[in-house]
């Protein structure tokens, strides 16, 4: 059977070891001189336009225009490519490496990306860590706010890159948190839970996902056993 594999980015797989976190923060405390802006926000998750609109929430007590989420979204591009050059706790997770090339030698499976990052932020991030070339199509926060309305985008794209529709039971979501496993339902796909981010294996085991892996070590099993 072939497959269409979304993956999540942030802890699933990489951590930018606080570079974008920074990178947002620094663009708050340009345009309105507010420091420390994402305190009080947890990204796990979510997508760029809502964190930035509960940053708004947080140091300016107000929700933003969407003119504003734009402008602070440009803002924080460039300090986002600047923070990754000089980021020593960016990493790639476990396994991420293996599991894309053991995924990328069947010709029946096709890689492509579902996260909240916004498409520049994404390339971003991945270029650091050499893995952009891998995915060929993505849904990506600057498709919708909303995570299932962006996984459902790249499901659409995953038909325009193999010419013809996507059955959902196709399509296996590979995320780190429970915002992960409800999108992916939401658009009748799989969910494969891998707990190398904030959600602790217990936490993800519990939104009831397809598979709930410890690393990413564990997907080619998962695949020749459920998804080939």
């Amino acid at each position: 059977m072939s497959a269409v594999y979304l993956f999540d980015i942030d802890g699933t797989l990489v951590l930018t070891g606080g570079a974008a976190v920074g990178a947002l923060d620094r663009a708050f405390e340009t345009r309105f001189g507010v420091a420390g802006a994402l305190a009080q926000v947890s990204c796990a998750g979510k997508t760029d336009p809502i964190i930035v609109e509960e940053a708004f929430a947080a140091a300016l007590g107000r929700a933003p225009t969407a003119a504003e989420v734009d402008e602070i979204i440009e803002l924080y591009l460039p300090l986002l490519r600047t923070a990754l050059l000089d980021a020593p706790r960016f990493r790639v997770m476990p396994a991420v490496r293996e599991a894309l090339d053991y995924l990328a030698a069947h010709g029946d499976v096709v890689l492509g990306l579902a996260t909240g990052n916004v498409r520049p932020a994404a390339r971003l991030k991945l270029e650091h860590a050499d893995l952009w070339r891998r995915f060929a199509f993505g849904g990506f926060g600057c498709d919708h706010r909303d995570r299932a309305r962006l996984v459902a985008r790249a499901i659409e794209r995953a038909g325009e890159q193999r010419g013809r529709g996507v059955d959902p039971r196709e399509v296996v979501v590979v995320g780190d948190t429970p915002l992960d496993v409800a999108a992916a339902r939401a658009c009748g796909a799989r969910a494969v839970a891998v707990a190398t981010g904030s959600a602790s294996l217990a936490e993800l085991a519990a939104c009831a996902p397809d598979a709930a892996l410890a690393t990413l070590a564990e997907l080619p099993a998962w695949h020749a056993a459920h998804a080939a």
